[in-house]
């Protein structure tokens, strides 16, 4: 069984969107600064990234590393839905399993989406589609949160892009448990920091008082 890797990008204090994300604006007013590096430069709604040259570089070699080894992923409904479904067809490796309570409107399966109900039975069919190759956690936040917060993520790979937005969505809002996180390895660039965190689990984690 492979692992299990939650990747996100981030600003510098900490948010996955700006403010008023949704279909028009999947990442948030201003929040399209966080994907720069993946764009391979700035970029707008409106051109969607067509006018730069796409990553390269530390941003190239972080997202083929973190893909190389790939057999499935998940994501949140809210993530499926501001992405625009990708245009209808899922960009990355494996079959893209979509968490949601609304399965009935589950697309064709050539599209590369599943749609399935709750975290747990998510994971087990990434799992399942992925053999021995990686599962990701796609995001959002909540998708993440829950996957630290149920013991089940491996790695956490964080991109900082060097912005702070002052407001959106925080990666960790509400989230109350103690992990130590251990460093395997850092790309940097202008666009991002990303850095790759083995997620580590102690024996014994004492209860909060």
């Amino acid at each position: 069984m492979g692992k299990v890797i939650a990747a996100i990008t981030t600003s510098v204090d900490g948010y996955i969107v700006g403010p008023h994300d949704g279909p028009q604006h999947g990442l948030g007013i201003g929040g399209e600064r966080l994907h720069h590096w993946v764009m391979g430069g700035p970029w707008s709604y409106g051109d969607d990234g067509r006018d730069t040259g796409g990553m390269s570089g530390a941003d190239r070699e972080y997202f083929q590393a973190l893909t190389e080894g790939l057999g499935s992923g998940i994501v949140g409904r809210n993530m499926y839905d501001a992405a625009g479904a990708w245009g209808g067809r899922n960009p990355f490796p494996g079959t893209l399993v979509v968490l949601t309570h609304r399965t009935e409107d589950q697309p064709d399966p050539g599209t590369g989406f599943l749609f399935v109900d709750g975290l747990d039975a998510a994971l087990e069919k990434a799992r399942e589609l992925a053999g021995d190759a990686d599962v990701s956690l796609g995001g959002g936040a909540d998708l993440i949160r829950q996957g630290l917060t149920a013991g089940v993520v491996d790695e956490l790979a964080i991109s900082t892009a060097p912005v702070v937005l002052g407001s959106g969505k925080l990666l960790f809002e509400g989230f109350d448990q103690d992990l130590d996180l251990e460093v395997l390895h850092t790309w940097s660039s202008p666009y991002a920091t990303h850095v790759r965190y083995a997620v580590k689990r102690p024996s014994a984690v004492p209860a909060r008082p």
